[in-house]
């Protein structure tokens, strides 16, 4: 597996590799290091990159598993936090000139659960000032690219999280949303993303846009890694004033199962058995189906 092949594995795919013990968190995070030293000129989804404390993370994250202290699905994963999430000791600017330099002394809630869960932080990603407005070349950081048309925008604040998880700059990311600033990269760039319910995802220690309309929430290549992140951030916190004091499910175990591969799944439905209807239709009229390949 080359080292452009690891950093396009689903957070799923790698766990289960890291797990194993097929693959090192080490190796891993060198492969996204090197691909964000190579891309981020272009796509600008990087503001900062924490080169030397996320090989450290991951030396750290590669003893605890070696040793039989496996903490979970997210051990040993890059991920990388759109700047607007407190980090203890790295600057959290919110892509504003007001707040360059600004130091906290504390993790947000959701940064301290994902270190917990074993993630490697690679680095602070783009977002246009304080969460709103939109991409600016006024502001201290380029506005990120889409990886797909570097002529084009990745669309919302959480731009940076779209375009680095889209050009396997990290496995994982956080972006927030307030009007649509993870559904919107997740649609213009091709990925799952995930809005959680208000209440299900704390918020303390994220730079505030509008209390009664901000979520925080996972972009991911795919629904599996999106519940993955979830599981490890979703719960009540007393920082946050509107934080949900409910039972968190098993949400990786509550996913459907894929419908096997060439049968169309449960073809009772009338969604399936309407899609059956138009290919059937389709190839009356001479067109040919292939089998196509994807996660």
């Amino acid at each position: 597996m080359t080292a452009s092949d690891l950093c396009f594995l689903t957070v799923a795919e790698a766990a289960s590799l890291i797990a194993a013990k097929q693959l090192s968190p080490v190796e891993l995070t060198h492969a996204y290091l090197n691909r964000i030293e190579n891309l981020n000129g272009t796509l600008h989804a990087y503001v900062r990159i924490l080169h030397d404390e996320a090989i450290t993370a991951a030396e750290k994250a590669a003893a605890e598993i070696a040793t039989g202290h496996y903490r979970g699905p997210l051990h040993g994963i890059p991920i990388a936090l759109k700047d607007i999430y407190d980090t203890a000791g790295v600057p959290t600017e919110g892509g504003s000139k007001i707040c360059l330099d600004r130091v906290p002394t504390s993790d947000a809630t959701t940064t301290r659960l994902l270190k917990e869960a074993g993630a490697i932080l690679l680095g602070k990603l783009t977002t246009w000032e304080f969460a709103i407005g939109g991409p600016a070349f006024d502001t201290p950081f380029p506005p990120a690219r889409n990886p797909w048309n570097t002529d084009r925008d990745p669309a919302g604040s959480s731009s940076g999280s779209g375009a680095a998880v889209a050009a396997g700059l990290c496995a994982a990311a956080m972006g927030s949303d307030t009007g649509g600033s993870i559904r919107w990269p997740a649609a213009w760039c091709g990925l799952a993303g995930l809005k959680p319910t208000y209440g299900r995802v704390s918020r303390a220690g994220i730079m505030p846009l509008s209390f009664s309309l901000d979520h925080a929430g996972p972009l991911t290549w795919t629904v599996q890694d999106a519940a993955i992140v979830l599981q490890a951030i979703a719960g009540y916190d007393p920082r946050d004033p509107a934080s949900a004091d409910l039972p968190v499910p098993d949400y990786r175990a509550a996913l459907a199962p894929a419908p096997q591969a060439g049968r169309g799944g449960d073809r009772s439905r009338p969604d399936r058995l309407a899609l059956l209807e138009a290919g059937q239709l389709l190839g009356q009229l001479g067109s040919r189906g292939v089998a196509l390949g994807g996660r």
